[in-house]
């Protein structure tokens, strides 16, 4: 053999050898490799279409030290651990009865955060809604289904603004009824919520027609109280009117305490329940009826002592804090059309979004909001003088009037947050249905901004 062919082929066959060696072993490379890529496919899928598996520790029984562990919530707290360390909570000496005062309240409370620390993050702006209803079905045919609707209206309200909810329909004290049936469960939330910086009584018959209005807690810093009112007409005209006192707002502190049990006592549970009617009639000249009322009560505690009570409370009249609503419900459609050519000319103001950011365009929109005047939706619409549950009404005008007037007011509000969900009331009477809302509704104007 030809040594050079030879050589050839010796090398070829070791070239051969050489390189079937690596491509068996390149083969190999691809082999597991594309192993390992398909397992992290059945395991991606398999993650998308179940829920992550937790590996962190259960902690079925947390200790006083838990805070060093902490286990959060969706909402930046610790819901899980209560540590036990002891707070008011242990004293049996407690009550959550409006007849025994509370002391040292916000000593109590700020014990409580010490031990509950991930609460105090945001405990500044921590509001909880109270509201209710009465014990038994509503004798109004259509009463059940408008409570129903008014409690949806302030869930879906809290919802947008993080604010949390309690919907009490009892008598948590069997002489406080009616109008003073709110300042037992008042109490009861403060005791109930040492987390919460604020307690936001709001009566059934009221409802929010600003869904992206958010109250101005920093205007209050100083104040605890906030209600509806003018001063000039407690302490000129020393009116029954002056003020509503359907809808306050009370920092969960002892001063707030001290004026709940206070106000409270001038109500159904005192021996002096009478007399404070006939003190009240005689100071306020407009007071149709003889019974001590919630209102007169607030407003005579404001005059008589002004330093105590009326220098930490802050009556509100630069919106619609709660407004009545035979004023407001014909300004809803001319309203709704200033909205709309508004964000005609705004493409940011129409822009979808998801509900949990609506704040951040509640915010685009006030100063586009100042060119609008009066036209700014009222934040509450109060329908003092109707009661939805018993169908009985001011006399200055009929039933159909509160009735359609709150079905109205409801679907104007309910409207801002259907858009949320691609659909709305195209007639503000007709609750039963809905339309969908087009892409880029409202539709653009030529002259449209994008600021």
């Amino acid at each position: 053999m030809n040594p050079d062919l030879s050589h050839f082929q010796s090398s070829a066959m070791a070239k051969l050898r050489s390189r079937s060696f690596w491509s068996h072993l390149s083969d190999a490379f691809l082999f597991f490799a594309a192993a390992f890529l398909a397992l992290v496919l059945v395991w991606s899928f398999w993650s998308y279409f179940t829920p992550t598996p937790n590996f962190l520790p259960t902690f079925t029984h947390p200790s006083s030290n838990s805070k060093n562990n902490p286990v959060e919530s969706g909402f930046g707290v610790n819901l899980k651990p209560d540590p036990k360390d002891p707070t008011f909570y242990d004293d049996p000496e407690m009550s959550y009865s409006i007849e025994k005062p509370v002391k040292d309240w916000d000593g109590k409370r700020k014990e409580w955060l010490k031990h509950h620390p991930s609460f105090t993050a945001g405990a500044r702006e921590r509001i909880v809604l109270v509201t209710g209803s009465q014990p038994k079905p509503c004798k109004n045919p259509v009463g059940d289904h408008l409570l129903l609707r008014l409690f949806k209206n302030k869930v879906d309200y809290c919802r947008i603004h993080g604010c949390d909810v309690f919907y009490n329909n009892l008598l948590l004290h069997p002489k406080m009824k009616s109008f003073w049936a709110k300042f037992p469960i008042v109490k009861a939330a403060m005791l109930a919520h040492p987390e919460a910086e604020w307690i936001w009584w709001v009566d059934s018959d009221a409802l929010f027609t600003d869904m992206e209005f958010k109250l101005p807690l920093e205007r209050y810093k100083n104040h605890n109280m906030v209600v509806n009112g003018w001063p000039e007409l407690i302490y000129n005209k020393r009116s029954w009117t002056s003020l509503n006192a359907g809808v306050f707002l009370v920092r969960n502190c002892q001063w707030s305490m001290d004026l709940i049990s206070t106000w409270s006592n001038m109500g159904p549970i005192s021996e002096d329940y009478e007399k404070w009617g006939q003190i009240q009639r005689s100071m306020f000249k407009d007071k149709l009826f003889p019974e001590s009322d919630d209102q007169s009560a607030l407003i005579y505690l404001l005059y008589k002592e002004k330093e105590k009570y009326y220098d930490h409370s802050y009556l509100e009249k630069e919106f619609y804090f709660q407004g009545y609503w035979v004023d407001l419900i014909g300004v809803y459609d001319n309203t709704t059309e200033r909205y709309l050519e508004m964000e005609r000319k705004v493409a940011r103001l129409r822009r979808r979004h998801a509900e949990k950011v609506s704040e951040q365009y509640a915010a685009f929109r006030e100063e586009f909001l100042k060119e609008t005047g009066k036209w700014k939706r009222p934040f509450i619409t109060h329908f003092t003088g109707c009661e939805p549950c018993s169908g009985n009404h001011n006399q200055k005008y009929d039933g159909e009037t509160c009735w359609e007037g709150m079905v109205k007011a409801l679907n104007f509000a309910d409207n801002q947050i259907l858009r949320n969900y691609g659909f709305l009331h195209s007639d503000l009477l007709d609750s039963s249905t809905v339309t969908e809302v087009p892409f880029d509704y409202p539709n653009p104007t030529d002259g449209e901004r994008f600021s």
